[in-house]
C-alpha cells in the first residue's frame, strides 16, 4: 500500500516563531541605539545654553566698557572745547596788549611816566578838602601828582598780595603806599584790602580807619608781614571796596597795586568792575581807580605783567583814573621819587 506523502505548510508556527523573534530583534536594536539619544540632546542643551549665558556676560561687560569710553570721550571733547575757547579768549587779550604796547614800544618806562605827569585834569573840590589843601598848601589844588588826581577825601589800598609781589616787590610796595600816603595831607578815612577784597584789619570790612600819623604807621608795619591768598586779579578786591565803602556823599579813590593778571579775560574784568564801579547823573563814575603795576622778576613770565598792564591802563581810563606802569625795580625808586614832589627821575 503506498503512503501519501503530507503537504507541507509553509506559515507553520515554527516559521512565525522566527519571523517574530526578528522583528522582536529589530525593535530591540532600535530601542538600544535610542536609548542614549536623550541624554546627549540634554547635555547638548546645557552645554548651549551655558555658552549663551556667557556670551551675555561678555556682552554686559563689552557695553559696559563702552559705556565707560563714551562718558571718557565725552569728557575729554568737553575739555577740548574749554580749552579752545580759553585758548581763544587768551589770543584775544595778547591781541590787545600787543595792539595796546605797540604804539608805546619805543618808549622807556621814564618817558611813560613824564607823560603821566603831564597827564592831568582839572578836579573840583569839595569845600572840606579846599578847606584841607588850605591848611596844608604843598602844592596848587589842581595839580595832579604823576597824573593823578588827588582830590578825594577817602583811599583805598588794593594790594596783589600774590608770592610774585611779596617776594620781589614788597619793600618797594610799602614805600610806594607811604608817597601815596603823603601826597594826602590829611583825609577822612583810610582802608587797606587784598585783591580777593579782605581788609588788613580783622573786622573792620564796611568801616574806615581813622587817618591818623599813628594809623598811617601802623598800616606800615602791619604790611610787613602780611601776606594773605591772592588769585592775581584785582576784580574782587575792587567789587568789595566799592560794595563796602562806597557812598553817595564821598569821593573815594581806590589804589590798585600789583604785577600780574591771571584772569581768563581783560574784557570779563574790565565789564565787571564796570558793572559795579557805575556813572552817576553827572556821568561820574562811583570811585575813580588809580593802578601801579611793578615789573615781573628776570626769567619769570612777562606775559601776564603785560596783562596786568593792558588791563589796569584799560581800568583807570575808564574810571576815571591814572595807570602808572614799570619795567625795573630802579624805576620803582623813581615813581616813589614823583610821588614825593622830588620828581628826581633816575
Amino acid at each position: 500500500m503506498k503512503l501519501k506523502r503530507r503537504d507541507a505548510e509553509i506559515f507553520s508556527l515554527s516559521f512565525l516563531d522566527c519571523i517574530c523573534c526578528g522583528f522582536g530583534a529589530i525593535i530591540l536594536l532600535l530601542v538600544l541605539s535610542e536609548f542614549g539619544q536623550p541624554i546627549v540632546i540634554e547635555k547638548s542643551r546645557k552645554n548651549l545654553d551655558g555658552q549663551v549665558l556667557k556670551l551675555q556676560e561678555e556682552l554686559n561687560t563689552i557695553r559696559g566698557e563702552s559705556a565707560t569710553l563714551e562718558r571718557e570721550l565725552q569728557g575729554r571733547v568737553d575739555l577740548l572745547t574749554r580749552e579752545q575757547r580759553k585758548l581763544a579768549n587768551l589770543s584775544g587779550d595778547l591781541t590787545t596788549v600787543r595792539g595796546q604796547f605797540k604804539a608805546s614800544k619805543t618808549d622807556a618806562a621814564v618817558t611813560n611816566i613824564v607823560r603821566n605827569e603831564l597827564v592831568s585834569a582839572y578836579q573840583t573840590l569839595t569845600e572840606e578838602m579846599e578847606r584841607l589843601r588850605q591848611q596844608v598848601p604843598r602844592r596848587p589844588p589842581t595839580e595832579a601828582i604823576a597824573g593823578i588826581p588827588v582830590d578825594s577825601e577817602y583811599i583805598i589800598f588794593v594790594i596783589d598780595t600774590s608770592g610774585s609781589m611779596t617776594g620781589n616787590h614788597w619793600g618797594t610796595a610799602m614805600e610806594v603806599m607811604r608817597e601815596i600816603l603823603d601826597i594826602y595831607p590829611r583825609v577822612r578815612g583810610i582802608q587797606v584790602l587784598d585783591d580777593e577784597g579782605r581788609p588788613m584789619f580783622a573786622g573792620s570790612y564796611g568801616k574806615w580807619l581813622t587817618d591818623s600819623a599813628a594809623q598811617r604807621k601802623q598800616i606800615i608795619e602791619r604790611m610787613q608781614n602780611w601776606r594773605a591768598y591772592s588769585n592775581s586779579s584785582p576784580v574782587e578786591g575792587i567789587e568789595a571796596a566799592v560794595r563796602g565803602w562806597w557812598a553817595a556823599d564821598k569821593r573815594v579813590s581806590v589804589y590798585v597795586l600789583g604785577d600780574d593778571f591771571t584772569g581768563e579775560s581783560i574784557q570779563q574784568a574790565l565789564d565787571a568792575v564796570s558793572l559795579i564801579n557805575k556813572t552817576d547823573s553827572k556821568g561820574r563814575r562811583r570811585v575813580r581807580i588809580h593802578g601801579i603795576g611793578f615789573p615781573m622778576p628776570p626769567g619769570a613770565p612777562a606775559f601776564t605783567s603785560a596783562r596786568f598792564s593792558a588791563l589796569m591802563r584799560s581800568m583807570c581810563d575808564q574810571n576815571e583814573g591814572t595807570f602808572v606802569g614799570l619795567t625795573r625795580e630802579k624805576q620803582c625808586k623813581a615813581v616813589i621819587e614823583v610821588f614825593g614832589v622830588r620828581r628826581c627821575i633816575e
